[in-house]
């Protein structure tokens, strides 16, 4: 589902300078520590701490968060020729089969072995655009990403996973299995804020997006209205929705923890009301988009030139993101999975 509108928009539009030093490789001691920058429409701008959080919301709010799990979806595997491979589960189809990346595989041909340990192997079953399909004669895919599996941390991290990885690029309330990257918004949340958060009578609700590699691939056109959006599997039960629409009769604002969760909102939305309903998104938001469900959005901060840079600057004017982005490099804000947030009001 791409959305269309008439502003002719480049992808360099959505650049800004980063000092590499600014990049978050380590989680802070304490979820809750990183520091928020709160942006409202007008662009004021104002610096707090997450752990701020109540005092910055209202009674009556909903928070909708994302309840996907990561899986240790990186895998090192060696062809037959001995040439080292990465791949990284994109998505289990069956006990057997996986479709997924594979980097350092492109001369591989059908039914092409690799060894993923003295006991076990796996096959090239097939093609489906970018990605490669494999397949397993004994043993189920679960098992094996259990067992040998890593944390996919982003490549811009330029490091290794640790054990500490596992509980760390992770939300405290993650629940169904499935994603390859953290909805990052959420890893601030830790049990003490949220029961705060509850004590205040600030709602909350979960949606379930298993997030796909394709959050970290560029945007390689100028033209963003050329570029195709990956595809992300999502669920909204009814039970969510009741909530919401409960909330929005009483006047309350509905507040997505991260763009997966907004996504997921936008995508069941149908002329300003949202249904139950599963299957995949690719809902691709850029400045221009009228947001029907949501109020407002906690986020990290994004890549540049990136899909998600676009939707926030669809929420919030894109010179006012912008403008924060430049004031956040200035006063040393952390970047990207590990770093700080923003509030969106």
């Amino acid at each position: 589902m791409v959305f269309k509108n008439n502003i002719s928009m480049k992808t360099s539009d959505f650049h800004y300078d980063l000092p590499p030093e600014l990049i978050a490789s380590e989680p802070l001691e304490k979820r809750s520590a990183s520091r928020l920058m709160c942006l409202n429409e007008a662009g004021d701008i104002a610096h707090k701490h997450f752990f701020d959080l109540p005092d910055l919301l209202k009674e009556g709010d909903l928070l909708v968060f994302n309840n996907s799990k990561v899986i240790p979806a990186r895998l090192y595997g060696q062809k037959i020729t001995g040439g080292r491979v990465e791949i990284l589960v994109e998505r289990i189809i069956s006990d057997k089969q996986a479709l997924v990346h594979i980097r350092g595989g492109k001369a591989l041909k059908h039914n092409a072995e690799i060894i993923l340990t003295p006991s076990q192997r796996t096959y090239l079953t097939g093609r489906n655009g970018e990605l490669f399909e494999l397949g397993l004669k004994s043993g189920n895919w679960e098992e094996i990403l259990k067992e040998i599996g890593h944390i996919p941390l982003p490549p811009y991290m330029e490091r290794e996973d640790r054990l500490e990885d596992r509980d760390r690029y992770q939300t405290v309330y993650a629940k169904h299995d499935g994603s390859v990257a953290a909805p990052t918004a959420g890893l601030h949340f830790d049990n003490e804020l949220l029961k705060k958060l509850a004590k205040k009578g600030i709602n909350s609700c979960y949606v379930t997006l298993h997030v796909g590699a394709g959050t970290f691939q560029p945007v390689r056109v100028e033209d963003i209205s050329e570029h195709k959006m990956h595809a992300e599997r999502f669920e909204i039960t009814q039970q969510t929705c009741d909530q919401i629409n409960k909330i929005r009769a009483n006047g309350g604002r509905i507040i997505a923890v991260g763009t997966t969760s907004a996504r997921v909102l936008e995508s069941a939305a149908r002329n300003g009301e949202i249904f139950a309903m599963s299957g995949e998104t690719d809902i691709f938001i850029t400045p221009g988009y009228n947001f029907q469900i949501i109020n407002g959005l906690i986020t990290n901060f994004h890549l540049p030139e990136s899909t998600l840079l676009m939707l926030v600057s669809a929420l919030m004017k894109k010179e006012n993101i912008l403008n924060s982005y430049r004031v956040a490099v200035a006063e040393k804000y952390r970047f990207f999975s590990y770093g700080d947030a923003m509030l969106l009001l």
